[in-house]
């Protein structure tokens, strides 16, 4: 009797003991958008397909800015900022052209056709072409750079029929007031993009559209290869109206693996403009250093 007693009152004591450990500390308010706007998987593929559709191709004035972080050194390496333009033609025709500062001649040139890509650094008068995938690694991460990564990044592609999608929401937090400490959460879509692997019951993730619910338009994209890493990491701006068309004021590229990012801060934005083959095409002066990659 007296052990089932002591137990009792052991218990009674709890609320009191607890009460007494815990402790009461201030923390950032949060507020929720005053809209949020809801849709089916189903809308939401529409719509980024459509977007995707409606360009067929873009000619953009831009700032670049560059960086590269070495981990193990623990260093970080941020280039000088440059004006340039970016010229893209679907299906994988693309140019970018960097200036050099004040003088705005060409600092360097890099054009695609989707299967091989030259690249002329006029600064160095040096040119490497070859693949536009990267087979054997450069010091210099930027010399990695190709073409493919704008092309992915610079439009949220479209969900093809052959590839499956599913759906989940989350929540980002977006600072709004830091001195008041009063952040907005804003409720957002998970556009998940997957494909069978052959014939098994596998699923392989290609990219994840993260899409804002007070827009419905994506504001990041993160992009995954084979074995499930994240090769690209993009993230929009705040959208403007560039005659007509809703683009991203920034694009910033994340190569996690490859240790390097771009940032693309759109100057001028002109969609569905006539570019033929002239465009794209890159001549490489005599007596330049050619060196052709694999």
């Amino acid at each position: 009797m007296r052990k089932g007693f002591r137990l009792l009152a052991l218990l009674c004591l709890l609320p009191a003991l607890t009460g007494c450990l815990t402790r009461t500390r201030s923390i950032a308010k949060s507020r929720r958008p005053d809209i949020v706007l809801n849709a089916t998987v189903d809308q939401l593929v529409k719509q980024v397909n459509e977007r995707y559709d409606a360009v067929q191709s873009l000619t953009a004035t831009v700032e670049i800015a560059a960086s590269s972080n070495d981990t193990v050194k623990g260093e970080a390496k941020d280039f000088p900022e440059t004006r340039g333009y970016v010229l893209m033609r679907k299906p994988a025709m693309l140019r970018v052209i960097g200036l050099v500062p004040v003088l705005h001649t060409h600092a360097f040139d890099m054009v695609s056709d989707g299967n091989t890509f030259t690249l002329l650094i006029s600064v160095k008068n040096r040119a490497i072409t070859g693949s536009d995938a990267v087979s054997t690694p450069s010091k210099n991460v930027l010399e990695n750079l190709r073409p493919g990564v704008f092309l992915d990044s610079l439009l949220v592609p479209g969900v093809s029929p052959d590839e499956f999608v599913s759906l989940t929401t989350d929540t980002r937090i977006m600072d709004l007031d830091p001195k008041r400490k009063v952040v907005i959460e804003e409720p957002d879509y998970n556009l998940t993009v997957t494909r069978r692997r052959g014939d098994s019951n596998e699923m392989i993730a290609l990219r994840v559209i993260h899409i804002s619910r007070t827009t419905l338009l994506p504001y990041q994209q993160d992009i995954y290869d084979d074995s499930g890493n994240i090769v690209t990491q993009v993230v929009y701006g705040p959208y403007q109206d560039f005659g007509g068309t809703q683009f991203p004021s920034t694009v910033n590229i994340r190569r996690p693996l490859e240790r390097y990012s771009v940032k693309l801060t759109m100057d001028r934005v002109r969609v569905n403009q006539p570019l033929d083959d002239k465009n794209f095409e890159l001549k490489i002066p005599d007596g330049t250093q050619v060196q052709k990659l694999p």
